[in-house]
């Protein structure tokens, strides 16, 4: 019973490690395409939780979760348009003042229209109880999270990876000069990707409203984790923060089995071993400032 216990853990870390990666791989993809650190991303979870409690409401879960995080995208081009944009060839800390300053105005924002008490939606009947397989004990509903979270991984490799929108991307990232020589414009693919970053970081925040407390500070709080997320698995690299999101949802929920009040904790004794061995993250890379 110890052993299958364990690996229910295992699984639900996986789940937690899903949920890590909607959102801090937006918030890795931004930086790398554009040298922003958006300290406001975890508003747009906020908002994707919100706005799907919201429609929810009005027409069900099913539709709810597609369309909160095309909402919150939306959301994004007015963030990139009217913000972002100002900020790319300027000093880092700049933007990082701004996106804080924002989070916070968004924050005050979800106050006043939902108000302060927490809301909650309930999991689709559909997904409700578990899967047994053999002597293990599975919910459906956080297996369906991994199978979307698996899903979107695969297509978001796909765009970068096959296709001519994902090879301008990765050469902003590498040689923006370059590119620049070529008479690319970067900036529409940015916001692209800042849509694509938000829009996912909604998406996390649709699918876990059922089973977190949906609040107007759950934005702050989930920013912690992603930085740590990114950072372990190194500021510009794809697969680093993919793995570096599946490991700590793993150890955490591995930590929480033996120590509660340790899970935690946990995910920050590993980023001081990581960055003690590897200062740069897992697979970290050299990034070229954006111009």
């Amino acid at each position: 019973m110890q052993f299958e216990f364990l690996l229910e853990q295992v699984v639900n870390g996986l789940v937690l490690g899903g949920y890590y990666l909607l959102i801090a791989l937006g918030l890795s993809l931004i930086f790398s395409v554009g040298g922003i650190v958006n300290l406001a991303h975890g508003a747009f979870y906020a908002l994707g939780a919100y706005v799907c409690v919201e429609l929810t409401k009005r027409l069900g879960f099913g539709a709810s979760v597609v369309m909160s995080p095309f909402a919150v995208a939306l959301l994004g081009i007015l963030f990139e348009r009217f913000i972002l944009r100002r900020f790319y060839a300027a000093d880092p800390i700049l933007s990082l003042l701004v996106t804080f300053g924002l989070a916070m105005v968004a924050e005050q924002a979800i106050r006043m229209i939902w108000g302060a008490a927490p809301v909650s939606t309930e999991i689709p009947q559909n997904f409700r109880g578990s899967v047994i397989v053999g002597d293990f004990l599975f919910s459906r509903y956080r297996l369906l999270i991994l199978a979307v979270v698996a899903a979107i991984l695969l297509a978001i490799w796909l765009l970068l990876q096959k296709t001519s929108f994902g090879r301008v991307v990765r050469a902003g990232i590498q040689r923006p000069d370059m590119v620049a020589a070529l008479g690319i414009r970067l900036q529409p693919y940015m916001t692209a990707i800042v849509m694509l970053g938000v829009g996912m970081a909604a998406l996390g925040g649709a699918f876990f409203a059922p089973i977190t407390t949906v609040h107007p500070a759950m934005g702050a709080d989930i920013m912690t984790v992603a930085f740590v997320v990114v950072v372990i698995g190194g500021l510009g690299s794809f697969w680093g923060v993919v793995i570096a999101a599946l490991l700590v949802g793993v150890v955490r929920g591995v930590a929480i089995h033996f120590e509660p009040a340790a899970g935690e904790a946990s995910i920050y004794i590993l980023m001081f071993l990581v960055l003690l061995v590897r200062p740069r993250g897992l697979l970290g890379e050299r990034i070229e400032k954006f111009e």
